[in-house]
């Protein structure tokens, strides 16, 4: 039997010897005894063989060979092992002179002859080709089915009809369009002269070319009219129909001649090709060297002879003729383009074997003679003469010597599917657990999915073309059964451990609404409607899949009755149940048929019951007796059936919470009234789950007594599922929400939620990994990348969607909509930062440039609207009408703007042109006539999508409506490249990588990819999944993964990596100090695992490796250093600038020891480590000094610990003129706030009191005991942490860098003195952390991810002794408490440890790295401590505390200490304090630690246990706590310092401010309180004299935006009320006395922008951002006038007065004035008693002449000057910076003030006559309106927005964001 497996592995080099028949097998074919080898002309088997093939057993390739007579063997003429339908007749041909089968009719579907009889039987048939002898009928279609089965059980339709308009493909179906070959190639009826076919079909390789998939044998055939066939082949040998056996001995040709049976007859003296065609598919471009063949063969012309090749070849005419085979009528095969043969093929292709992805590779193989050949012009088309069979794209055939040079695209596939955010599709309500309850099934569209609950990993069954409709899973997790919703519904059989598709069959049912296994597998039931809406009930046996057989039905039955569940009872497989509208029914299989009975329902036979379940006794027998039947409705009944009785034996009800007071074991009792629906229900041994439509999944005891547990949803919960355990029950919604109750924990975890409609757009943000997305549904969503887990989610009621786009460096992200608005979402509070409503039709495309400075809108109507969006709130720049193309709907790709920001590019004005501008004057550059660019086609060519390259920005990717991507130059607009889509759909959408490697496009339901880098042969893969079209195809940010969007968001890994240079710029060689240049080497020790026993010793010690600026200079001898140094300040010296290029710091050096590396005590390697760091003397110098060279800022590492400065748009004064020292006239006297944005940014010392953190860029050191404060300004930019060094006496503070300073600064303070010591500045972008020595020697500063560097101080000279560039970002430092010399870091993937070595002056690092434990799983060490000697606890990015032995270098220890990342570690004796971005704080035992220490790999963390738990109001970022651990002070991100005390397990509030911005500021008549309201919803009041925080009043979901205080009028304290104004155009007045919302009225439809009280306080005046001022009464909240003459522009600022004035010529008792951002301001007297309001003054003034340039209006401000009340007092109102004063009497200007900038803020002293004003400069100024002296003031980190003095004048607030500073005003 060893010459079978030769003869399996050589048959495509075996040929046939001269002079042998066709029936006689080859030497190497004579692989099985001659008793069961067929007659010579019968090419079969025994009969035996073929009944077992045919029953399903497992094919055997040898009684076939060496080919089969298909017809023959299968005795068609019986039609009793075949079948046939419609006209089919036996008729003699005469060209063929022989008998052959006539198939006709109208309708190709019902006129067939089909190979086996039933779809349940195989062929079985091996052989590699088929050859169809057949010949179309004139002006007819004719359809050809081949069913074929791959080697791991999937089956695979293959059709090739001139029904067929395009190349279709799917995991499971290939369609191929066959066209007619005359002058053109056309596809549709067959002409009229169509000639006899010999159809040659590879159908190994058409399975490996196009689905990477391995032939196996064929099931089934059928031939659909309209067609003449003759016969049916098969063989392993690839025989050459134009030469005959006789020929072949005659001239002993290399080929397999055609056997006699196979042949068609041709007329003496004539040739083959004249009369009959030859069809290969697939065919490759050769041109075989027939040099030899014509030299011998004189009788025969070389032009009919092809030669038999090792792999498939094309057959050609004469190669004498240089014309085209295309033109020709007799022609033979025009090849088409396919990949190269299989032995090229990338052997991934080939041993793939998840079935998610796949591809088809569609290489353009140029020939070298290409007059030889037309191009193809159709995509996949193969012409054979007059016919042709579609399947590449365009371009020209290969010679056979080109095939080796064929590059294709590697690797393949090149995507493979990661994951897949979305549920249901069809359906909410399949859901399965597996048996283990550790994962969860679950359909997604077309996709099936199941989804790992623990660690959220998923895994994909492909291959269903539309989206799935039922799903079932057997008990033992071995078959999965699946149908989809087109009909008539196919169902498919998974293997469900390997994924394979183990069966396809036809239903007989239309449609499939639900399967249901038994727990055996062996029986699958379904139920659905035939096409007349008939219900049918259909039993399959399945217990012959696994083993090779097919599917049967046992039974099949039609009922009247309405089935809304169906199950299997799990003790009986020949017993079901089902349930519908008034019926419940028993089923019974038996005999092959199935039988119902009902169950008497009494009076409840009128339910419309929904779902069914079975309970299981307690002791676990599966006895029918001991089996309940639970049923429910929609009504809310729950019935109990006996089953065995079929009677109704409890009977249940659910209804609706009863009011107050009512106990909740009332609910089940039955009453009047409509229940809770129910739609769903499962059982357990002791409970039972109930999901309903009023969101609620409740669990309650079989007796349904009271309810155990609640879960409320988002929607209609579709069905529950208890897991087999009974520990989780398993839910889903009607909003697409699939989630499961933990049992034990109590706890609701949400697996995955999903967009209930097509998802239209997407946008990628790079700093945090999120994705937004826009959906039909209504709704914008945001996601995790990296958890697939949805954030936030925006909903519109009555818009839809349509476009979206992430700021690239903003904390927002753009969203157009339906109704034509732009709005900007701010995604730190979750709100409408601007909105724009521009547009008159629905917004089709967002762009936003890459550096943030222009954003782009383009709407169905045409126009095109650009934005500056450097600031967060945007402004409208320029509106051009009829720009954009107006034909088609919302596609992102419509617009695009260049990787420089510089040019911005859309179709329009028409479809079919491209226009580009310049992005910031909106200058044409150019147009392009996309219809002019192929004038070959017959067809209008319009442009789709356009998109720039992000390499080359003169690049433009243009989508045609023809199915290709231009290539344009941007510059000229020549065509430099083309693409053809492997797709009949034109490219929607395009995206480029990066890197210029890979190009994306979604091309209908499926996605393809094109090598882009210009080759000799462009290839694409196409891959499948979505079951609708895929609107978008984007690159991740890190660009290892795309996304693409559609009916669901699919996440794909790339597999692909660019070609790079192995000396990559960031990893340059280093100096080793034997002058030897080498590679760094990685210091990871090689062993893994916990607990290490040995620490290894590095052979060598490197720093990690250098970046491209550090490199030396061209030229230079010596080394250089891994930082620039900073030249220092002399004590108490602020320097604002920093030289940009200083002399070089210490240089690096990498000694390579003698020793080799080994393992040994720590104590002895010390010595032997490597020094990192040479000294350096601050004196030496250099003759080169290095440039800097700024580069892009690497991604942020997915940790919380790195401090991210917050945007600011504002810029600082670099000269500000301070008043003289004495004569300040404000004295800033306290801080609000704390800054929740740094890290490390609190200090407490218990022992001396000392307490001091950050806000914004000022250093607050206040005394708990009496809340005084001192305030250390001196940084240009928000500071990021602080460290206090061990004696208590000197603080260092650490900025960003910004604007005002090249560098981040670093200041040593004097504590005592209060005074900056020193100034130390080395780091570029941010200071990650500081700490001091244990001998307070040395200061050690830590850049953050972007600035990778490490930085050593001496304290004593403040001289920088080293700097080392780190390899990867590190998150903590420390240094050792009882080594000074030692230090440690912890970062991405490591834990280094730091040796110092002194050496006189000189001093050096000895670096060690161990990598992070393999227990940790993919965890990184965020935070780090010392805890007793010799230990060091780290914490994890998972949530994991580990413990290392310093003295060994080895981690012992580790347990779970969180669910989130650890930031904060502290430990002190036997208690550690962890925090996490969880918001837990916890307090651990760790007393029993140093023991666990001695008993190493025998340690168990189970001896450390948690002592307390406190969970605070955000992520902790900083924490400090006295020696017992017993008390402390924690900060947190919401910006809130607690005092923490564990000896009382409380939390108490220290210090809290607003989280975000601060909009207003109001004040109490008595300046006893006042209250603040920000962006965050909140409205705090505070104790003036004390500023802590009374009373707190919460809104969520929206903004509190104005805030007013009622007047002094209302004098008594329970008159006291604050009103505020929200984001949602509600206003609402608080009650300061009862601390409670007394009113809440909605008098706007948008924001509210600003508010007041009348004098008497009887009414209230509201402006929103439309431009209405409505007038409301508080006391019965009705709003009685609505004014709209600012309509148009945002109210700025109401201000309201007593009339104090007779001669201003109008009546009332108030004045009040009202301005709007476009510049005017409206003053009106009122006597809202008497409903009388007339307008006094209306001033309108020109608009800044440098608005445009600064890309904001500054506000428009108006206030009444407190001492002279007939003055108005401006800002904001006209084209210079000034202040201007208004005489409401004189009718005139009176005075003007001119300003440095342009105003933010006003307020006026009603005590003195001051004046101060806030400037987006980060300073403020106070004018006395006397004597017109100004002083500036500095101490805010961002614009000053607010400016409110107090009623007494005393007091001056102002904010800056979410700062809010109070000053004191002293006399001059």
């Amino acid at each position: 039997m060893a010459g079978g497996s030769c003869a399996r592995l050589e048959r495509c080099r075996r040929v046939s010897r001269p002079g042998c028949t066709g029936s006689e097998a080859p030497p190497a074919s004579l692989t099985i005894p001659r008793a069961e080898a067929r007659p010579a002309r019968g090419g079969g088997g025994s009969r035996r063989a073929a009944q077992d093939r045919c029953s399903g057993g497992v094919p055997s390739a040898a009684w076939q060979h060496p080919f089969l007579n298909v017809f023959r063997h299968f005795r068609v003429d019986e039609w009793k092992r075949s079948s046939k339908e419609g006209d089919v007749a036996v008729v003699t041909d005469k060209v063929l002179r022989s008998a052959v089968y006539r198939i006709r009719g109208s309708v190709s579907a019902s006129n067939y002859i089909q190979l086996p009889r039933t779809s349940t039987q195989s062929l079985g048939l091996t052989g590699r080709y088929l050859y169809v002898l057949f010949r179309p009928l004139p002006t007819k279609h004719f359809v050809i089915h081949l069913d074929v089965s791959t080697e791991d059980g999937q089956v695979i339709r293959v059709s090739f009809s001139n029904l067929f308009k395009e190349f279709k493909s799917s995991a499971t179906w290939l369609q191929f369009p066959f066209v007619f070959e005359t002058k053109s190639p056309r596809r549709g009826v067959a002409p009229p002269n169509a000639r006899w076919t010999y159809l040659q079909l590879d159908l190994h390789d058409i399975l490996i070319f196009y689905l990477s998939r391995h032939y196996g044998h064929l099931k089934s055939i059928r031939l659909c009219a309209s067609l003449l066939v003759r016969n049916l082949y098969t063989s392993d040998l690839c025989f050459d129909p134009a030469v005959t056996v006789t020929e072949a001995r005659r001239v002993k040709l290399p080929v397999n001649p055609v056997p006699r049976e196979m042949a068609f007859p041709v007329p003496k003296g004539e040739r083959w090709h004249d009369h009959y065609i030859h069809v290969r598919f697939p065919s490759y471009g050769s041109r075989a060297p027939y040099e030899q063949v014509e030299k011998s063969c004189t009788p025969l012309e070389a032009g009919h002879v092809s030669q038999c090749l090792p792999h498939p070849v094309v057959f050609a005419k004469s190669l004498l003729s240089n014309r085209s085979p295309v033109a020709q009528m007799s022609g033979p095969v025009l090849p088409c383009k396919v990949p190269s043969t299989p032995r090229l093929l990338p052997e991934v292709s080939l041993t793939y074997k998840h079935p998610e992805v796949s591809s088809i590779g569609a290489a353009s193989i140029p020939g070298q003679h290409s007059s030889a050949w037309d191009e193809a012009t159709d995509a996949h088309t193969v012409v054979s003469g007059r016919h042709a069979i579609a399947d590449k794209s365009s371009g020209v055939p290969m010679a056979l010597e080109d095939l080796g040079s064929c590059k294709l695209f590697l690797p393949d596939p090149v995507l493979r599917l990661k994951g897949v955010i979305g549920f249901g599709g069809h359906s909410t309500q399949w859901a399965l657990w597996t048996k283990d309850s550790m994962a969860v099934v679950y359909p997604c569209h077309a996709v099936i999915i199941v989804l790992q609950v623990n660690t959220r990993q998923q895994r994909f069954f492909l291959g269903h073309t539309d989206k799935v409709s039922a799903l079932a899973l057997d008990g033992n997790d071995t078959l999965l059964a699946s149908a989809q919703v087109q009909p008539p519904s196919m169902v498919r059989l998974w293997d469900f451990q390997t994924g394979a598709c183990l069966s396809l069959f036809r239903s007989p049912l239309h449609t499939i609404c639900s399967l249901s296994f038994s727990c055996s597998g062996s029986l699958l039931c379904g139920v659905g409607k035939d096409r007349h809406g008939r219900t049918v009930v259909v039993a399959w046996g399945t217990d012959q899949v696994g083993l090779g057989g097919e599917v049967v039905v046992l039974a099949k039955v039609h009922t009247d009755f309405d089935i809304q569940a169906f199950r299997i009872a799990f003790f009986d497989e020949t017993r079901m149940v089902s349930c519908g509208r008034g019926s419940v029914r028993l089923w019974r299989l038996r005999g092959g048929v199935l039988r119902s009975c009902a169950v008497d329902l009494g009076e409840y036979c009128a339910l419309e019951l929904t779902d069914l379940a079975f309970a299981r006794v307690l002791d676990g027998h599966l006895a029918p007796s001991a089996s309940i039947l639970f049923v429910c409705s929609h009504s809310g009944h729950i019935l109990e059936i006996d089953h065995q009785r079929m009677t109704v034996q409890h009977v249940r009800r659910l209804l609706p919470t009863q009011p107050p007071g009512v106990p909740l074991t009332e609910k089940q009792n039955f009453s009047l009234g409509s229940g809770i629906a129910i739609s769903s229900l499962s059982v357990s041994t002791a409970t039972c789950a109930v999901g309903s439509e009023d969101g609620y999944l409740r669990l309650w005891p079989l007796d349904f007594s009271s309810v155990l547990l609640e879960a409320e949803h988002d929607g209609p919960v579709s069905s529950v599922s208890f897991s087999p355990d009974g520990l989780h029950v398993l839910s889903t919604t009607a909003s697409g929400h699939l989630g499961f109750l933990d049992v034990p924990s109590r706890e609701y975890i949400v697996l995955t939620r999903s967009h209930m409609a097509p998802v239209l757009a997407l946008s990628t943000e790079q700093n945090r990994g999120q994705m937004a997305t826009v959906s039909l549904d209504h709704t914008v969503r945001i996601w995790d990348l990296a958890t697939l887990q949805q954030l936030y989610d925006f909903s519109s009621s009555d818009e839809t969607p349509c476009a979206v786009a992430f700021h690239p460096t903003l904390p927002n992200f753009f969203c157009g909509f339906s109704s034509g608005a732009v709005r900007s979402f701010s995604l730190e509070n979750s709100g409408v930062l601007v909105e724009h409503t521009r547009h008159r039709g629905t917004i089709t495309s967002l762009v936003i440039t890459p550096d943030g400075r222009f954003l782009f809108s383009s709407c169905s109507q045409g126009s095109l609207v650009q934005y500056n969006c450097a600031v967060s709130r945007c402004c409208v720049l320029r509106v051009a009408a009829n720009m954009v193309c107006q034909d088609g709907g919302p596609n992102p790709n419509v617009l695009a703007v260049s990787g420089d920001s510089c040019r911005l590019a859309f179709v329009g004005p028409s479809k079919c042109m491209v226009t580009v501008m310049e992005s910031a004057s909106l200058d044409e550059l150019l147009h392009v006539d996309i219809s002019t660019l192929n004038l070959a086609s017959n067809h209008l060519d319009w442009a789709v999508a356009v998109c720039f390259s992000p390499e080359d920005s003169s690049h433009l990717l243009v989508s045609t409506s023809t199915n290709k991507v231009v290539v344009l130059d941007a510059v000229s607009g020549h065509t430099l490249r083309r693409f053809s889509s492997a797709r009949s759909r034109a490219c929607s959408s395009l995206a480029l990588s990066v890197d210029a490697h890979l190009l994306l496009a979604a091309t209908g339901r499926t996605i393809t990819v094109w090598n882009y880098p210009p080759q000799p042969n462009s290839s694409c893969q196409v891959y499948i999944g979505h079951s609708e079209p895929v609107r978008v195809v984007a690159f991740t940010p890190d660009q290892q993964q795309v996304l693409s969007v559609g009916d669901a968001i699919f996440l794909w890994d790339v597999l692909a990596t660019p070609e790079s240079d192995q000396s990559e710029p960031g990893a340059p060689p280093v100096h080793e100090a034997d002058s030897s240049v080498g590679q760094l080497e990685d210091l990871a020790s090689g062993t893994s695992g916990l607990p290490r026993q040995q620490i290894p010793i590095p052979s060598q010690a490197s720093p990690p490796p250098l970046s491209i600026r550090d490199r030396p200079l061209e030229g230079s001898t010596g080394t250089f250093s891994t930082s620039d140094e900073e030249g220092l300040c002399e004590e108490d010296r602020v320097s604002e600038t920093f030289p940009q290029a200083q002399a070089p710091t210490p240089p690096v050096l990498v000694e390579r020891e003698a020793s080799g590396a080994g393992d040994g005590p720590r104590q002895a390697a010390k010595g032997s480590w490597a020094p990192a760091v040479v000294p350096y003397h601050p004196s030496q110098t250099s003759e080169w000094s290095l440039q800097r060279v700024k580069t892009g800022l690497p991604t942020r590492p997915d940790s919380y610990k790195h401090f991210t400065a917050r945007f600011k748009a504002s810029t600082r004064v670099k000269s500000v003129s301070f008043p003289p020292v004495g004569r300040e006239q404000l004295r800033l006297k306290a801080v609000v706030g704390y800054n929740g944005n740094g890290r490390a940014n609190m200090v407490w010392r218990p022992d001396t009191g000392f307490f001091a953190y950050t806000c914004g860029r000022l250093v607050v050191v206040e005394d708990l005991h009496s809340g005084t404060q001192q305030h250390w300004l001196g940084h240009p930019q928000e500071i990021s942490t602080l460290a206090l060094n061990q004696d208590g006496q000197v603080l260092a503070s650490a900025s960003c860098c910004g604007n005002a300073a090249t560098r981040c600064q670093i200041r040593i303070w004097d504590i005592p003195k209060g005074l900056c010591r020193h100034l130390l500045s080395h780091h570029d972008t941010a200071v990650q952390a500081l700490a001091f020595s244990p001998d307070d020697e040395f200061l050690v500063t830590l850049g953050d991810y972007a600035d990778l560097t490490l930085a050593l101080w001496s304290l004593a000279t403040y001289e920088l002794l080293s700097s080392t560039r780190l390899q990867e970002p590190v998150h903590g430092v420390a240094f050792n408490p009882w080594d000074a010399n030692e230090l440690t870091c912890v970062g991405t993937s490591a834990i280094t440890f730091w040796l110092l070595q002194h050496h006189g002056r000189d001093s050096s690092f000895q670096v060690h790295r161990e990598p992070v434990p393999e227990e940790l799983g993919a965890s990184e060490l965020t935070s780090l401590c010392y805890g007793a000697s010799p230990l060091l606890y780290c914490g994890s990015s998972s949530g994991q505390v580990c413990v290392w032995d310093t003295g060994t270098g080895r981690c012992f220890l580790a347990w779970e200490a969180d669910e989130g990342e650890i930031g904060v570690l502290l430990c002190s004796g036997s208690r550690l304090v962890s925090g996490s971005n969880t918001r837990r704080l916890r307090l651990w035992a760790v007393g029993i630690v140093p023991e666990l220490r001695r008993k190493g790999s025998s340690a168990r963390s189970s001896s450390v246990f948690m002592e307390r738990e406190l969970t605070l109001d955000g992520a902790v970022v900083s924490a400090s706590f006295d020696r017992g651990m017993d008390m402390g002070v924690v900060g947190t991100t919401a910006g809130t310092l607690w005092y923490i005390s564990w000896t009382e397990g409380t939390s108490t509030r220290l210090i809290s401010g607003h989280r975000s911005k601060v909009n207003e500021v109001v004040f109490s008549p008595s300046e006893s309180h006042c209250a603040t309201c920000g962006e965050d919803g909140s409205v705090r009041v505070w104790s003036l004299a004390s500023m802590e925080l009374v009373i707190q009043f919460q809104v969520l979901n929206q903004s509190c935006l104005c805030l007013a205080w009622t007047p002094p009028s209302c004098g008594r304290p329970e008159q006291q009320q604050v009103v505020a104004g929200y984001s949602d155009g509600t206003l609402r007045v608080f009650s300061i006395s009862r601390t409670a919302m007394e009113l809440k009225m909605h008098p706007h439809r948008t924001a509210l922008t600003a508010i007041a009280f009348s004098t008497d306080g009887q009414t209230i005046l509201s402006g929103d951002k439309d431009g209405l001022v409505a007038i409301s009464h508080p006391c019965t909240g009705m709003t009685f006038r609505v004014l709209s003459d600012h309509r148009g522009a945002p109210i700025s600022a109401i201000q309201s007065t007593s009339k104090e004035y007779g001669d201003l010529g109008v009546e009332g008792v108030d004045l009040w004035l009202a301005a709007s951002g476009d510049q005017r301001v409206s003053v009106w007297a009122s006597d809202w008693l008497r409903d009388r309001c007339e307008l006094l003054e209306w001033l309108s003034f020109p608009a800044p002449v440098t608005s445009e340039a600064l890309g904001l209006l500054p506000p428009s401000l108006a206030a009444f000057c407190p001492w002279d009340r007939a003055i108005l007092v401006c800002v904001g109102l006209g084209a210079h910076e000034e202040v201007v004063f208004y005489s409401l009497r004189q009718k005139q200007v009176v005075q003007k003030t001119p300003l440095p900038f342009f105003a933010m803020s006003l307020s006026l002293s009603p005590g003195a006559h001051l004046m101060v004003v806030g400037f987006a400069e980060c300073m403020l100024r106070l004018l006395d309106c006397v004597s017109g002296t100004a002083q500036d003031f500095e101490g805010h980190d961002d614009s000053v927005h607010l400016c409110r003095f107090t009623p007494s004048g005393r007091l001056l607030f102002t904010a800056a964001h979410n700062e809010i500073l109070v000053w004191e005003v002293t006399s001059p």
